[in-house]
């Protein structure tokens, strides 16, 4: 959907200007040596193209891609400040790192939970490193595979990518069948209240007294959380069995308890 959004903050970014490598030099010459404001301001409108393409990279987060694109014009205005033009560089090779790292202050310091620079800087490497294997094997990587390309502990990789995973709201749904709706909270219990025995057995005699593939679809999907898809390359049978055979077991449960 951001992919092919085409205004951002006001501007369609299909009519943006591209500037050469040449225009740019003069624009910065002209800013850094003869204070011109209006080379800054053209510099800027020349880049946003640039910005675009570096934002691209973190649609993924579920942020506002507004934000991420004001957020990264910071970053190319601070770029293009602090841009040395005595050196033979290419005005785009000294920006980019500049848009992301701005981009990813925003991310870290934006985030509900504030976790450690240490922790998301290895969390954004294994996402990185993720990619990376999957555009080479064509297939997605194991944690094992991540962690291992990176030269870092298994449990680490795991803690750093929980860490910025955003936090769930407890009205959030897990599972609907088009009528009773299952949330989050529903699945939350309290070890210290003893006084629903009778319910917890009813539902395991529930469940014990299902077909054995039924109970392993119940056990994949909702105790090692796996995706419908997942269980049925897991066990053998298409998506739509594993949905159909997944709600017929739930409701044998349901009119069991």
């Amino acid at each position: 959907m951001y992919l092919n959004k085409v205004e951002i903050c006001g501007i369609n970014t299909s009519k943006l200007t591209v500037l050469k490598e040449s225009q740019k030099m003069e624009l910065l010459r002209r800013m850094k040596q003869e204070g011109d404001p209006k080379a800054r301001e053209e510099l800027v409108t020349g880049n946003l193209r640039l910005v675009l393409s570096v934002i691209q990279k973190f649609t993924n987060r579920g942020e506002n891609l507004d934000d991420l694109f004001q957020v990264g014009c910071i970053g190319l205005m601070k770029a293009i400040d602090n841009f040395d033009i005595s050196h033979n560089v290419c005005f785009s090779t000294y920006a980019v790192p500049m848009i992301i790292g701005e981009i990813r202050r925003y991310l870290r310091d934006n985030n509900t939970i504030r976790v450690s620079r240490s922790m998301r800087d290895l969390a954004y490497r294994a996402m990185q490193t993720k990619e990376k294997l999957l555009h080479q094997n064509h297939r997605e990587p194991t944690i094992e595979e991540v962690a291992q390309a990176m030269g870092c502990p298994k449990h680490e990789v795991v803690l750093a990518l929980e860490a910025i995973v955003e936090p769930v709201s407890l009205y959030e749904p897990v599972y609907s069948d088009g009528g009773d709706t299952i949330f989050v909270m529903d699945q939350v219990g309290d070890n210290s209240d003893d006084r629903d025995w009778l319910g917890e057995l009813s539902l395991k005699k529930a469940i014990a007294d299902l077909p054995q593939r039924e109970k392993r679809i119940l056990s994949l999907r909702f105790f090692q959380g796996k995706t419908q898809m997942e269980v049925s390359k897991e066990i053998g049978i298409s998506q739509a069995q594993v949905s159909r055979l997944e709600k017929g077991a739930l409701n044998k449960i349901k009119k069991q308890l």
